[in-house]
């Protein structure tokens, strides 16, 4: 196994606290990262001059050298590593000041375990993507080869070049896995914000109360738990642009505020009456028809038609399998740099195999797939049994059928994610990563096809 896979992700904790940097130390060391400490920001230049870490927690208020000389510091030398500011009460604001000039994000204090551990993880999650963009030369040249050069994804990458430099919102539409995403983010980067920030919103994760303090943010002392006052992420975006991913997941209540803050272009915390002017650019992304939720009264259609000022619609790659030869190449390249291999390319059965299979978690699933055959293999081509082999017991004809009866893209699909599910004991976020899905579309698949 290649040992890039196993390394532990090495975090740097600067922080004069001790009690600080001990709880995080041992959290972190608990979860399995690699964790250095520093309590003076003199000492903390000195190691950051030597060695090279995945993630930095950093406070603000430092002896030696401040937290905002060292994170200025930082985001010159290496941009691509996620710093988390660490701050008390009283410096919120300056933290998310910070966040515009290019720190990950921001911990208050007190915080608990499971946020540390939550934001830790997200920091993670965006590393591979952010250095490929931001160090890749080829990946920025390429991004048609990315999204694709079919008719229809012609189509999409012309409305975007149009849209890009404009202030209006955009909703994009398509299935999961189909790269909505990313779209937004290059939306972004070539639109007049640029430089400001780019915040993500999942709509899906959170539960109705917390997800309006995570947009709107929450004053002290509004409702239990809420020890500090909290900046929403309307506000972290200001001057940006904000990504509400799987917007058809809000509540009817919080669509009504959402509205508001379209219209009136300022948000209220929770527990205050006081409104905050924003100035974000709005982006938004679905994978069901938001049309029909209108109809079904489950969406406001005032809402609706306040998003979809311009609509753009990413097909499912099995609509648009003439993309599938550049994006193979384009992953080939991208694991052979990031996995230090030299795989020369496919062998025409399996080329055959991955042109036939409809790939119903769509580029997710592609890409997750060529990375697992890279991973495991051992000859310079890959070959159909390093597609069907991931760990999971799939038989040839799941992804390549030959003779006998043909069966349909469901009962291939409901067999597969079986099978996926049985190899990972029953675990369904191991599972809906290995699918290349996400957790919610797993479960409403495993309702659709009444999987036990």
């Amino acid at each position: 196994m290649n040992p890039k896979k196993t390394k532990k992700a090495k975090i740097f904790i600067i922080d004069d606290e001790e009690s600080i940097r001990d709880s995080c130390t041992q959290v972190l060391t608990k979860d399995g990262y690699e964790v250095q400490t520093s309590s003076d920001g003199r000492e903390a230049v000195n190691i950051l001059n030597k060695s090279r870490f995945d993630i930095i927690l950093l406070d603000l208020k430092l002896p030696g050298i401040p937290g905002i000389k060292i994170l200025k510091k930082i985001i010159k030398s290496t941009p691509e590593i996620p710093v988390i500011i660490i701050t008390g009460f009283a410096s919120i604001e300056s933290a998310v000041n910070t966040i515009k000039q290019g720190a990950f994000d921001y911990l208050a204090k007190p915080f608990s375990p499971e946020e540390l551990r939550t934001i830790v993880k997200k920091a993670l999650n965006t590393i591979e993507t952010q250095a490929a963009y931001e160090k890749n030369k080829a990946f920025k040249q390429n991004i048609s080869m990315v999204v694709g050069k079919s008719t229809s994804m012609e189509k999409v990458i012309d409305i975007m070049k149009r849209v890009s430099p404009t202030e209006s919102t955009v909703l994009i539409t398509g299935e999961s896995g189909t790269g909505k995403e990313l779209l937004a983010s290059e939306i972004h980067k070539h639109s007049k914000r640029k430089r400001a920030p780019f915040v993500v919103v999942d709509c899906g994760a959170l539960v109705e109360t917390l997800f309006e303090s995570e947009l709107f943010g929450h004053v002290k002392g509004s409702f239990t738990g809420a020890h500090v006052t909290k900046h929403g992420r309307f506000e972290v975006a200001d001057g940006g642009t904000i990504f509400l991913d799987e917007i058809s997941n809000i509540s009817m209540n919080i669509q009504a505020k959402l509205l508001r803050v379209i219209q009136e272009r300022e948000v209220t915390r929770i527990g205050s009456t006081k409104p905050i002017k924003v100035d974000v650019r709005i982006l938004a992304a679905t994978n069901v028809s938001l049309a029909e939720r209108v109809k079904q009264n489950k969406f406001r259609e005032d809402l609706f038609y306040r998003l979809s000022v311009v609509p753009i619609n990413i097909p499912p790659l099995r609509e648009r399998k003439e993309d599938i030869p550049l994006l193979l190449e384009h992953f080939l390249q991208k694991y052979n740099q990031k996995l230090s291999k030299d795989i020369k390319g496919f062998t025409t059965e399996a080329k055959k195999a991955i042109m036939d299979y409809d790939w119903p978690g769509n580029i997710r699933e592609l890409q997750n797939t060529i990375e697992r055959a890279m991973v495991l293999m051992r000859s310079k081509k890959i070959g159909l049994d390093d597609l069907i082999y991931h760990g999971i017991g799939t038989s040839r004809s799941m992804i390549y059928p030959t003779g006998g009866n043909q069966k349909t893209l469901d009962e291939i699909e409901k067999e597969y994610i079986e099978s996926v599910l049985k190899s990972q004991h029953g675990n369904k976020s191991k599972t809906a990563k290995i699918l290349g899905i996400d957790r919610k579309t797993l479960y409403s698949k495993i309702k659709k096809y009444k999987i036990r």
